[in-house]
């Protein structure tokens, strides 16, 4: 069953779906650039999993990019997955799961590539990782984007100008998830980073494109009584410091990495058998 955590942030992206797509244009930059770096591998896998999903534009590439590999995406939100279901074509289309990636209702060793764009800020990731590499086959690879610690900078420090609750999620560096790729078993993890930068005339387009995109959502909600319009006015006050050239950044700090599974382990897991109808949604809440 899903922690009380889990099903507040699968309501909140359940309610974004229709709207993601149309304002994620970061995230399906970031989505793309990571597909680009599958080039880079030598690697023809049978079984892929797209690993936070969310509205299918990744599980989109992955279907481009391996024309005969099944591709099984999987999201916490059922509403995101029901926009992935157009993302096949006539004759091919990607076998749906609904559920958590810290518990991944699939076989051991039943997967040769996850692919996973920006969602492991949603999750604990050596949880994520252990799941990850339970159902990689041996020589199976995973390539992730996510998040890091200097993302939304300026909107962070903004708030903490106005008061100590948690608006923006606190996210991971590197250095500490490659570590926890070797901690978990993977091998050879390979790290990088790029800096983006989106640009508004306001700060509170900032926070309307984040809300678009269910991306208002910290983890750790303590968030302590309304936000009233003095202390919206107070953090859009305070963000203009930022501004440069008549315009406010948006940064976001990308962090990109891949590894291998190379032994196999018996984790004591058992397999978990998978049945997937391409044509509908499993709704898993294990």
């Amino acid at each position: 069953m899903l922690d009380s955590e889990k099903k507040r942030i699968q309501k909140h992206f359940n309610l974004k779906a229709k709207s993601y797509e149309a304002s994620a244009v970061l995230q399906q930059e970031v989505c793309n650039r990571l597909l680009e770096k599958l080039s880079w591998v030598k690697h023809a896998p049978e079984y892929i999993l797209d690993a936070g999903s969310g509205t299918g534009w990744g599980t989109k590439g992955l279907m481009s990019t391996y024309s005969s590999a099944r591709v099984i995406a999987m999201d916490l939100s059922v509403s995101m997955l029901k926009q992935t279901r157009g993302k096949g074509g006539l004759f091919r289309k990607p076998s749906l799961l609904c559920a958590d990636a810290e518990s991944i209702p699939l076989a051991d060793d039943s997967v040769d590539l996850i692919f996973s764009s920006l969602m492991l800020q949603w999750c604990d990731p050596e949880k994520v990782f252990k799941e990850f590499l339970r159902v990689l086959k041996p020589g199976g690879l995973l390539m992730f984007a996510s998040f890091g610690p200097d993302t939304l900078k300026e909107l962070r420090t903004s708030w903490s100008k106005v008061d100590q609750a948690v608006h923006v999620n606190d996210f991971i560096d590197m250095h500490d998830l490659g570590d926890s790729l070797l901690a978990t078993g993977f091998a050879e993890p390979v790290m990088d980073m790029d800096m983006m930068t989106l640009i508004y005339d306001d700060a509170i387009t900032v926070m309307k494109d984040l809300q678009l995109i269910g991306a208002n959502t910290p983890l750790k909600n303590n968030a302590k009584g309304l936000l009233t319009p003095g202390k919206l006015q107070r953090v859009i006050n305070e963000y203009e410091a930022f501004r440069e050239n008549e315009s406010l950044p948006a940064t976001y700090e990308i962090i990109y990495g891949h590894a291998w599974k190379i032994e196999k382990k018996n984790n004591g897991h058992g397999d978990r058998e998978i049945h997937l109808p391409v044509d509908s949604i499993k709704l898993m809440t294990r």
